[in-house]
């Protein structure tokens, strides 16, 4: 009954947004644009948080990236998949991945990830540092995968359509990053006994 009823709001918000994304297409309506930014904001600058490490300033500007990209891009939208969870999400991805690149190309990624790590040890306390701190033990591409499948708990069949990889490379992936991040967490005191 309970599952019937969750499947029954999960399609019914897919249609919304349908509803949604076709009066912007259709009607240049802004307002409904709006209400699916409001939407998906706080998901999409989570994902960038535990991208970025918990760099807030370029997780906003990332995520204002990703939502004007998407209102520019909305007549692309094909609505085989879902709004938030594949297409929305694909667009994040790549606005990340081109920003890493960008990164590269200036002053090497190795530079970033220090400077992030810095950042993050400098702004963050408690529980928010230790998760970073282990997300910063992982190499991007896990912790992409992580952090798609276990903190916005998307399917690997999702990710493998916002990332572009094969299921077995993800299933890869997530298994190298849970093993990184549960030897991270047993060296800092987290091993299960509290």
């Amino acid at each position: 009954q309970y599952r019937h009823s969750l499947q029954r709001r999960i399609k019914m918000s897919q249609i919304n947004d349908i509803a949604l994304v076709a009066q912007v297409v259709v009607f240049k309506n802004t307002r409904a644009f709006d209400t699916l930014v409001k939407k998906y904001q706080s998901p999409i600058r989570r994902f960038f948080l535990h991208q970025t490490l918990g760099d807030t300033e370029l997780s906003d500007d990332l995520a204002q990236e990703t939502f004007i990209k998407a209102y520019t891009n909305l007549a692309s939208f094909k609505n085989l998949s879902s709004f938030s969870s594949t297409w929305l999400y694909r667009i994040a991805y790549n606005i990340f991945y081109d920003y890493i690149r960008s990164k590269k190309e200036t002053s090497g990624l190795e530079t970033w990830e220090i400077d992030a790590v810095y950042q993050t040890e400098q702004r963050q306390v408690g529980e928010h540092m230790d998760i970073y701190r282990g997300l910063s033990q992982l190499k991007e591409v896990e912790r992409t995968c992580i952090t798609l499948f276990f903190m916005e708990d998307l399917p690997i069949e999702k990710i493998a359509v916002i990332t572009g990889m094969p299921a077995g490379t993800i299933k890869s992936h997530l298994s190298r990053g849970k093993t990184k991040l549960t030897t991270f967490l047993k060296q800092n005191g987290y091993d299960g006994k509290r």
